[in-house]
């Protein structure tokens, strides 16, 4: 689908000034946002990051000169950016400069050296490998520091300069009736250095867009919902900053046969009525292959069996779960007519006594009503 205008979206005309594109926002994050909003109705939170998104880029004199040139096909984000990772950390700060800005706070302005976002990977693997563990390789997209200019924006042989608006100081002050106030300069966004002359590889954003393949080593006895976490694997960060962070969201399929019981697994095994009254040797599946049970004669319907150690390793590694086999009696079905004999035979000559917990039931429910 098609991203929506960014002038459309905060419903400003594209001459808009700066204070019109922050009322405009303002407006729709007051509506929006998540604590005006605690149903989790998800209509309304793709709104507030739409509208955030969009005064992102708007709000940069840069960014918005990019945008009205290029559209959505030359974006060059270097905070907020959606992605299929999460958002980045520069969202926070957009909506926390917003607020500051209209309710009194501080600026939260960019410093040379801010951290690159962190980023989600959600990955998803099979029940034996979440319960045996493996190592596997998936490809992030992600920012990473411009190979040509090492980090900085600057052209190769160029440097940046102080910033002629500001001296260097990053602030510049002005008069308001008796005060003298004090705000980041517009000019450098508060660093108090301008680039001259920009990166071509990177168009002065000091990083670049690519796709990394990694490894990861999934550790054994990991449940849906776990999160590993690979330090300095996230973005790279602005200006020479240090990285973000990687977080893989694990996601475990379910198995057709297996359910997880804290370490222990649980198999429900299907044994004839024979098999439960004679007693067998039967086999049953493992995580590691297959395994042989003695089911004892008499055997009960959702009895359950214990095979030890044939469960999953804690994910710290101090014990492994057992498996417990829960076997279930099927009652047969289409019976031909000799069948039907010799199980009417078998129940003339066997009478309660074959049956001590139904015998047992039926004194109860006699001693109760008489």
């Amino acid at each position: 689908m098609a991203k929506r205008d960014y002038y459309e979206i905060l419903g400003v005309h594209r001459n808009a000034s700066e204070t019109e594109v922050k009322k405009a926002y303002r407006r729709l994050a007051l509506k929006y946002h998540p604590d005006k909003n605690p149903s989790g109705d998800k209509w309304s939170e793709e709104k507030f990051k739409e509208a955030t998104e969009a005064y992102e880029v708007l709000r940069d004199p840069e960014k918005r000169s990019h945008y009205d040139r290029f559209g959505h096909g030359g974006e060059r984000f270097e905070g907020f950016r959606e992605t299929g990772f999460g958002y980045g950390a520069g969202f926070g700060d957009v909506v926390e400069n917003i607020f500051g800005d209209f309710f009194g706070g501080t600026t939260n302005r960019r410093t040379r050296d801010q951290r690159g976002a962190d980023l989600r990977y959600n990955l998803e693997i099979s029940f034996e490998e979440a319960a045996l563990g493996i190592e596997t390789k998936i490809r992030v997209p992600r920012m990473e520091k411009c190979a040509s200019c090492h980090g900085s924006g600057a052209k190769n042989g160029t440097s940046e300069i102080s910033c002629p608006s500001c001296g260097g100081s990053g602030y510049v002050k002005f008069q308001q009736g008796f005060f003298s106030i004090s705000k980041p300069c517009s000019s450098c966004k508060g660093e108090g250095r301008i680039i001259k002359d920009y990166c071509p590889s990177c168009n002065g954003a000091g990083r670049i867009r690519k796709e990394r393949t990694l490894a990861v080593k999934i550790p054994p006895g990991v449940e849906n919902g776990t999160r590993l976490k690979l330090s300095g694997e996230g973005e790279s960060g602005n200006r020479g900053g240090p990285p973000g962070d990687l977080f893989v969201v694990i996601s475990v399929r379910e198995h057709p046969i297996f359910t997880r019981e804290g370490n222990n697994i649980v198999c429900e095994i299907p044994i004839s009525f024979t098999q439960s009254a004679l007693g067998a040797d039967i086999e049953v599946p493992t995580l590691t292959g297959k395994a042989r049970m003695k089911i004892p004669a008499g055997t009960q319907t959702n009895q359950a069996f214990r095979l030890k150690g044939k469960g999953i390793t804690d994910i710290h590694g101090f014990s492994i779960g057992d498996e417990l086999v829960k076997v279930i009696v099927e009652t047969p079905t289409k019976l031909n007519t000799r069948q039907k004999e010799l199980l009417e035979e078998f129940a003339r000559i066997s009478g309660e006594d074959v049956n001590p917990m139904g015998k047992s039931f039926f004194e109860k429910v006699k001693n109760l009503f008489g």
